[in-house]
């Protein structure tokens, strides 16, 4: 192929301002554009050649071949060539001038394409026992697939248009239906608006109150520690208040000013304990007392394994407690589907910014949780994950008696994770951290939460995420570990 600038049968000459093309192996980038069909021809010979331009194949200042020729080695019209050049001239990816030929432009920069996965994982980790992750091999793909055939079959298709912000009906009706059932909230479907999980649910609910003027919001401490994050996304900081025994210290909770408050009172994050029932009824009389609002983050209430799990707060008083909770544990965080039950008094604003936000949850996904949820897909789903998590809870106490004698474990009868408390032969507590982690062990202590410092060791210990096997594994590799075996970084033994 011969182009401008190059001399055939030879090594290309240099251009007068610029590189000229390094021989045909440039062009070769070109070649498959001339198979496409012809009415695409134009725009794939264009894209390819736009691509040449970034990706650095062609260097800024080459200079191309002459439409003529050009079209002529890839057996295409001068016309396509033409309209390709003016083209990407326009948008800036080439230049030219009168008489002196078509060049690479300056403008571009080179970037090679690149999408780093920041998902956050951890590297090289034999154990890891960091709580909130459910079992995602239990994720349902069978009938999840099948309702997902379903729904496409029989959706119509206006259903496919923008939806109502707070989510289809058939969906909030079905939550409304289950979360009544099952958390024994009360659930007027109009006040359901469907979320992007809990993390939404906080996020809009502290627009609100940032709009209103809320200066603060109560949070539990020690508690999870995305809620402080997910307010200060919204302007509003957050107040940490104590606990005790039976919930949140209420006489701390009136001095702090706050007039908002979140909440974890089926199973508190990351202590384990249930609100007793005179802790929330003080809740809710404060709330009445300064007009305020508590906000329910249910996010592990369908596991219990003693008894029944503990219904929700919201069903005590629905107009002084926002309620929320998500498939993140039941099914997979991945998919990005929660609730949120709002008080009359803040629903129109919560649906306004709901809709500001992203116009509502995809369609399709909706319809699919709906299906499945009406089928009684996810109460099967939720018995599988409570015998499946049952099972790894008692695997993991019998490993700390079996490896860590003398230690105290609360929080058992609910959720997806355990609070251990060792004997003060195995701290100090920082020493013991670090001999896990060189062990390839990831474990968090309660002070990661807020706790206040103990004497002793202290862990937060998630399993539902974690095989039996890999349960035992990762106990015994802490236990080797605070005996000075398998560390990989040298320490010495204590």
């Amino acid at each position: 192929m011969t182009s401008s600038g190059t001399n055939p049968g030879g090594p290309p000459h240099p251009a007068p301002d610029g590189p000229a093309p390094s021989g045909s192996a440039a062009w070769e980038l070109l070649l498959p554009a001339t198979a496409a069909p012809p009415r695409a021809r134009g725009r794939t010979l264009q894209a390819a050649l736009r691509e040449a331009v970034r990706s650095g194949r062609l260097a800024p200042g080459t200079r191309l071949p002459s439409s003529r020729e050009l079209a002529g080695d890839l057996g295409v019209s001068r016309g396509l060539v033409t309209e390709a050049y003016e083209q990407l001239t326009a948008e800036g990816y080439l230049r030219s001038g009168r008489g002196a030929g078509t060049w690479v432009g300056g403008a571009v920069r080179a970037v090679g394409p690149r999408a780093r996965d920041r998902a956050p994982r951890a590297a090289g980790v034999r154990a890891d026992f960091v709580a909130g992750t459910p079992d995602l091999s239990l994720f349902p793909r069978s009938a999840w697939a099948a309702a997902h055939r379903g729904v496409l079959a029989e959706l119509p298709h206006q259903a496919l248009g923008y939806p109502d912000p707070r989510g289809l009906p058939g969906l909030r009706t079905a939550l409304a239906e289950l979360l009544v059932r099952r958390r024994g909230v009360v659930a007027d479907p109009e006040r359901v608006v469907v979320v992007s999980g809990v993390a939404q649910a906080m996020t809009l609910l502290g627009s609100v109150l940032h709009a209103r003027g809320t200066p603060g919001v109560g949070v539990e401490s020690p508690g999870s520690p995305e809620h402080g994050s997910l307010f200060a996304s919204a302007g509003v900081g957050t107040v940490p208040l104590p606990l005790d025994d039976e919930g949140l210290a209420v006489a701390a909770l009136e001095a702090s000013g706050v007039r908002a408050v979140v909440t974890t009172p089926a199973h508190q994050f990351p202590t384990g304990i249930a609100y007793s029932a005179r802790r929330r009824g003080e809740l809710l009389d404060w709330a009445r007392s300064v007009d305020g609002l508590v906000i329910e983050d249910d996010y592990d209430g369908d596991f219990r394994y003693d008894r029944a799990p503990v219904g929700a707060l919201q069903g005590l008083d629905p107009e002084r407690v926002a309620y929320t909770g998500s498939v993140s544990k039941s099914l997979a965080p991945g998919l990005r589907l929660g609730w949120l039950l709002v008080p009359a008094s803040h629903l129109e604003e919560v649906v306004e910014r709901k809709r500001t936000m992203d116009l509502g949850n995809p369609v399709l996904d909706q319809a699919l949780l709906a299906r499945f949820v009406e089928r009684g897909d996810y109460d099967r789903q939720l018995r599988r994950c409570q015998r499946a998590y049952r099972e790894r809870r008692d695997v993991l106490v019998t490993a700390l008696e079996e490896h860590f004698p003398g230690t105290e474990v609360s929080g058992i009868a609910a959720g997806l994770h355990v609070v251990a408390a060792l004997p003060g032969r195995y701290g100090p507590q920082d020493r013991f951290l670090a001999r896990a982690a060189a062990a390839g062990v990831v474990v968090r202590s309660s002070a990661h939460y807020g706790a206040t410092a103990v004497d002793g060791v202290r862990l937060v210990l998630g399993y539902a995420h974690l095989p039996p096997a890999r349960i035992r594994d990762g106990v015994r590799l802490m236990a080797e570990a605070v005996r000075g075996q398998g560390i990989r970084d040298g320490s010495p033994a204590l």
